[in-house]
């Protein structure tokens, strides 16, 4: 899956030498914790310092939360294998006498602020059953680099309303909606992988920010047989989502984008393109109210701005400049 990834140019080691406190889960018994929930209800709260979390290779099959008050936690794989956290909740199942909803069907959720994870894979494996999240993201300033995200329908919530979000190298899979919610995400270099005839993105971006999704250098792929997909659609009438020099393939539909069956949303939405490449890149056929942005207009699509502490009205604590983990 993540055969174009860029290999890691830092050890761990030096990722220690740097975090301060290190905690180790290890499904063999081999760590301080034997699952990933353990370790983070032993995070102490709203440290002063970063610390790591290392999980051991396996699959940690388990409903997994990061709680708004254990910040600064550095998440990253350790040896050689591959870390798996699974479940399998969806909207609809119901568990203990409640009906669960889209919003805690997740698997993963990640509600704490400044929050790094390297090389996890997250999934939820409950199938196509309707809404079934593998990672949700609330907090700010949270930096996911080579991680892998699985599902079908909702498999990434970008929940977080006051959130920015750094999503470097991952691969995403899913068939409807796949990517959604409010927060500011700044994609770079990953691989959408659609697995069914519809919709990739649902932003809900509010009318606070200027900016919503952006995709720079991603790839899109197509299972065999999905013929059919659109970049997005306006879960709320003020999304915003651009793909700038993306590679998209035959299975994306000529107009592109879809207005939710709301031609109002035509007129507060915002979806553009640049520099994109593929047979899907075409934008002879685009949807007449979606945009093609000038030289001028991309330029403005950077991480220092994107992750201003002022995007619109909206008002962070500071600009946040994520670094990244892949020499440019």
């Amino acid at each position: 899956m993540k055969a174009f990834f860029v290999l890691f140019a830092f050890s761990l080691a030096a990722v220690f030498a740097r975090a301060g406190e290190v905690y180790t889960v290890d499904s063999r018994g081999g760590g301080d914790f034997r699952s990933v929930q353990a370790c983070f209800d032993a995070l102490p709260s709203k440290p002063a310092a970063w610390r790591t979390v290392v999980i051991m290779p396996g699959t940690y099959r388990e409903k997994v939360t990061l709680d708004v008050y254990k910040d600064k936690v550095h998440i990253v794989a350790g040896g050689t294998g591959e870390v798996r956290i699974v479940w399998n909740d969806y909207s609809g199942k119901r568990a203990d006498g409640y009906e669960m909803t889209t919003y805690d069907s997740y698997t993963m959720s990640i509600q704490a602020d400044d929050v790094r994870m390297d090389d996890i894979v997250v999934e939820n494996d409950a199938g196509r059953v309707g809404q079934a999240v593998a990672l949700e993201t609330r907090g700010d300033r949270i930096h996911l680099f080579a991680c892998t995200l699985l599902g079908d329908q909702d498999t990434f919530f970008t929940k977080g309303y006051v959130s920015r979000v750094y999503v470097e190298c991952c691969y995403i899979e899913g068939t409807t909606d796949f990517i959604f919610g409010p927060s500011i995400v700044l994609f770079d270099d990953c691989h959408i992988h659609c697995k069914a005839d519809s919709y990739i993105t649902a932003a809900s971006t509010t009318e606070r920010n200027r900016f919503g999704y952006v995709f720079r250098n991603c790839r899109v792929t197509a299972a065999e047989g999905v013929t059919k997909v659109y970049l997005g659609r306006p879960w709320k009438s003020t999304a915003r989502t651009v793909w700038l020099h993306c590679e998209f393939p035959a299975a994306i539909r000529p107009e592109g984008w879809h207005n939710w069956r709301d031609p109002a949303r035509e007129r507060t939405s915002f979806y553009a393109e640049y520099g994109c490449t593929g047979p899907g890149a075409g934008r002879a056929g685009r949807a007449a109210w979606s945009h093609a942005l000038t030289d001028e207009e991309a330029a403005e699509y950077v991480p220092e701005k994107i992750f201003a502490k002022k995007t619109g009205s909206e008002q962070f604590r500071a600009d946040w400049s994520p670094r990244s983990r892949v020499e440019k």
